[in-house]
């Protein structure tokens, strides 16, 4: 697998070049290994579509 560096404020981490994410939700992938679930790279376009819908709803909802 191939990896990309990415920095945050506790320094560098190896991320899967194909990750959508960075640094910090890499970290806690690592150091909180609660479920067992191991993700598959890439995510589809689906749900990341899905995620932006449920932040959005959230938005709508907390915006007062």
């Amino acid at each position: 697998m191939k990896y990309r560096i990415e920095k945050d404020s506790l320094g560098e981490i190896q991320v899967p070049k194909d990750a959508l994410w960075g640094a910090q939700t890499q970290r806690a992938l690592e150091n909180f290994k609660i479920s067992g679930i191991k993700f598959a790279f890439p995510f589809g376009r689906s749900f990341i579509e899905a995620l932006g819908i449920i932040k959005y709803s959230a938005a709508i909802t907390n915006k007062n």
